[in-house]
């Protein structure tokens, strides 16, 4: 069975091989000593978790939310995936955020083409430019670096508002992504 050893315990979004356990928004699971809350993240996939570690706090936030950057929208769509990226946007600043890749330095290019002169993202992009040099990862990050830098997240910035040419945070998120995906700025026509 690719469901795993037995049908999986509860109900089940995605067909997911090797599931034994099925979690939803709310559950509390237990990791060692740790203890976590599970947060539905939809959009990169329909079915995509995340798990907040309040005590720590820490988040492993899969394909969700990267270091300056964030899951492509396969099996989910963009106002559900900005409302995702809203959730976890809301934990504490202090937040260490564990994505699953490390994309960081093409999300850094695509951050500066967004959002030049945000003096934070250049620094930023100075330190993951320097880390990888050395070999070093840049993930982890913090929660508060990503809300300074990370366009996927800085739906609300005026000047990420003026180079999507939109207001509303899902159309501004929309545009942010399929930018990204295609390579093409959106046309900042449209009146804000």
């Amino acid at each position: 069975d690719s469901r795993g050893p037995s049908p999986a315990a509860g109900p089940q979004k995605e067909v997911i091989p090797g599931v034994d356990v099925v979690v939803a928004e709310g559950d509390r699971v237990e990791c060692g000593p740790f203890k976590a809350e599970v947060l539905e993240v939809g959009g990169h996939t329909d079915g995509h978790i995340a798990y907040f570690f309040p005590e720590v706090p820490m988040v492993l936030a899969g394909d969700c939310l990267f270091t300056m950057g964030c899951g492509r929208v396969f099996t989910g769509d963009f106002p559900r995936m900005q409302r995702s990226l809203q959730k976890l946007r809301e934990l504490p600043d202090e937040t260490v955020v564990y994505s699953a890749h490390e994309y960081t330095e093409s999300n850094a290019k695509f951050a500066m083409q967004v959002e030049p002169k945000n003096a934070e993202l250049q620094e930023r992009v100075a330190e993951v430019e320097r880390l990888r040099t050395a070999g070093l990862p840049t993930v982890p990050t913090l929660l508060a670096h990503e809300r300074a830098t990370n366009p996927m997240l800085r739906w609300d910035a005026p000047a990420v508002q003026a180079a999507t040419g939109q207001r509303e945070p899902a159309q501004v998120f929309t545009a942010v992504r399929k930018w990204k995906d295609t390579g093409k700025a959106p046309s900042t026509a449209a009146k804000l």
